[in-house]
């Protein structure tokens, strides 16, 4: 996919292996993706698609037992793959941040709220106290806490929606110019939920941040994102804008995955979970990775893997059913 000026991250080809003794688990298999300056951009799919470890190699935080074996991560001109470590000070948190998987988990039970921030700008060359609680009550005024309560608290003081509120402004601390949230809303009820989201979008407004919002929740990417990457086994499936990927699907995956979430509105028989299970990454079958659960798999999908195919302006489709084909606008 093609990149340019307006772009703040380009992923070209990046392929992230995991190690388990003997084992190689292709966890992200030549995932190409650009994120737009100052746009929210979604990433989707079932719990093993990929979507975290993508995040992890994007920021260079992967475990000991996963590497990055091939492929590049462009921020901002920078390949965060071959950069040194004094680099990557420079970047990370002061330029890019992330909330990570179970963030709630995050706080260290023993430390003040305050103390976090003063421990988080320290690590990273900033000692100006003063400045540090000036910049996180600006944060948390914004994200609708308490200063006087939240600032002197204990973790196990908050709540999930409180706590998950302070890692953000953790997170924004630095004013980093894009964020990385790795289901940020997971663990909260579906109020809060709300509640969250909304003040996402109003901290997207207010600072113009650019964001990738990974979740396994289909409607709360629609309510967020400006595009959306469909990721499944370790490979993106299709990428487009919002509204173009729910409304009109081309993958035979996207759509199974719209059809598979309950509806307000229609024929709740329309509903069916999608059959089978993801492949064994250990030992990924030929051809379209997708095949063995498609209702429209052809001889050829089983045998060669497709091609990414624009199949209207910025939308990108990796199916065998567009190659060569024109769909048209």
């Amino acid at each position: 996919m093609p990149g340019g000026s307006r772009d703040i991250l380009e992923v070209k080809d990046l392929v992230v292996h995991y190690f388990s003794g003997k084992k190689r688990i292709h966890a992200v298999n030549h995932v190409s993706l650009t994120v737009h300056r100052g746009e929210i951009m979604g990433v989707v799919g079932e719990s093993g698609s990929g979507k975290s470890t993508l995040a992890m190699a994007v920021m260079r935080i992967l475990p000991p037992n996963a590497r990055i074996v091939g492929g590049h991560v462009f921020f901002d001109g920078v390949d965060m793959v071959s950069a040194g470590q004094e680099e990557l000070r420079r970047i990370l948190w002061r330029r890019m941040s992330i909330i990570p998987q179970a963030a709630l988990n995050a706080l260290n039970p023993v430390l003040k709220i305050k103390s976090h921030f003063y421990e988080t700008a320290r690590a990273h060359g900033v000692e100006d106290r003063e400045w540090v609680d000036k910049r996180a009550l600006e944060l948390m005024r914004l994200l609708n806490l308490d200063p006087e309560r939240v600032w002197e608290s204990y973790p196990h003081e908050l709540s999930g929606g409180m706590k998950q509120r302070v890692l953000i402004a953790l997170a924004m601390l630095l004013e980093p110019e894009f964020l990385i949230l790795d289901e940020p809303t997971t663990a909260l009820d579906v109020l809060t939920q709300r509640f969250i989201l909304d003040l996402l979008k109003k901290l997207h407004e207010e600072t113009k941040i650019t964001m990738m919002f990974i979740t396994h929740d289909i409607s709360v990417i629609a309510d967020i994102a400006d595009r959306v990457a469909v990721m499944y086994a370790g490979k993106i499936m299709e990428v487009g804008d919002v509204y173009t990927v729910f409304k009109e699907p081309f993958h035979p995956y996207s759509l199974a995955l719209m059809k598979s979430i309950p509806s307000l509105v229609g024929d709740i028989e329309e509903m069916k979970s999608i059959p089978g299970s993801l492949p064994d990454l250990s030992n990924p079958p030929p051809g379209c990775l997708f095949a063995p659960r498609c209702e429209r798999a052809m001889p050829r999908c089983r045998r060669e893997e497709p091609p990414i195919i624009e199949v209207k302006r910025d939308h990108y489709v990796s199916c065998w059913l567009y190659a060569g084909g024109d769909v048209g606008e």
